[in-house]
């Protein structure tokens, strides 16, 4: 089984988006060998949070890696969302854009539903539109959210048997977790390729016994829920496949310095689980290789249709 140490047994997220990312490079390279451009993409970050400069930034450097082209537009946060929406019409009718994104969250004063509508499905490399969702959900083919498309190409790529096993997903956002759990339960043989598990959703108001209890019989977890430490050893059963998408930003009461942890005890889940992704270089850079994905598939897509 590729990228898992045999000691640790850790999914090198890391290790396996590089390789995702030299494939695009080559991909790349062939698309604009044949005369077509390179693919661009555009990414909106509206306000002066300093995460979402540092993801937009992780972004833009991928696409770079990869040969797409990119730009960011940044707007105050003043901006107003009639604003913010002609800007992304101006987009979607710009043959010259072939992804569009919008970083999350959006200021308050913005309808961020709205937001997302707004981006044309053919553009939509975060897979955020309501009409790609319900594709999604129907088993269609769609764009599909690049932290959802990570976890699955990270089971596919790591070996991880889903077919008929159970599955817990631990939290019910409606841009990660939930399509996170139509995928791992939606029929394989369909276009979204899915991956035939058995899948329990849990979340906050799950009482932690039966969260506990549901973990325990689970051959695969994946938990999204931004809760430190939630998972813990007694609640995996040995051998299982834990997959951690949480991202929490703590200060080490040890060092007093901040450091990224997961929902996940790593260290002591690490002893019991069967395969384990670290926080960070487990899912977060999974995430930033399938928008590069998403983004070389709409330029695809967008060609066809112009050519006809």
């Amino acid at each position: 089984m590729r990228y898992i140490t045999s000691m640790a047994q850790i999914i090198d997220g890391k290790a396996i988006a590089a390789e995702i990312r030299a494939e695009l490079r080559k991909d790349v390279e062939a698309f604009k060998a044949t005369g077509h451009r390179e693919p661009h993409l555009t990414a909106i970050l509206v306000g002066n949070d300093q995460a979402s400069e540092t993801y937009v930034r992780m972004k833009m450097n991928a696409a770079q890696d990869v040969g797409i082209s990119s730009e960011t537009r940044r707007l105050p946060a003043t901006t107003s969302e009639h604003e913010l929406l002609d800007i992304i019409d101006t987009l979607n009718k710009d043959e010259s854009v072939d992804g569009i994104l919008v970083q999350l969250p959006v200021p308050d004063h913005m309808n961020e539903r709205k937001v997302c509508n707004a981006i044309v499905c053919e553009k939509d490399v975060d897979g955020f539109n309501v009409f790609n969702v319900g594709r999604m959900c129907l088993d269609m083919k769609s764009m599909i959210p690049a932290t959802p498309l990570g976890v699955i190409e990270l089971l596919k790529r790591a070996g991880i048997d889903t077919f008929g096993k159970n599955a817990v997903v631990v939290g019910r956002s409606k841009n990660v977790s939930m399509p996170i759990a139509m995928l791992m339960h939606a029929d394989g043989r369909n276009e979204t390729g899915a991956m035939d598990a058995t899948v329990t959703i849990c979340h906050r108001f799950t009482p932690p016994k039966e969260l506990a209890k549901y973990c325990s019989m689970a051959d695969i977890i994946i938990t999204a829920t931004g809760v430190p430490g939630l998972i813990t050893k007694e609640m995996v059963k040995p051998g299982a496949c834990v997959i951690d998408v949480g991202i929490t930003r703590i200060t080490d009461p040890n060092t007093g310095k901040t450091k990224l942890v997961g929902d996940v005890d790593f260290e002591e889940v690490r002893q019991v689980a069967g395969y384990i992704t670290p926080v960070p270089g487990g899912v977060g850079p999974m995430t930033v290789a399938m928008l590069m994905h998403n983004t070389f598939t709409a330029a695809k897509n967008l060609a066809k249709i112009n050519k006809s």
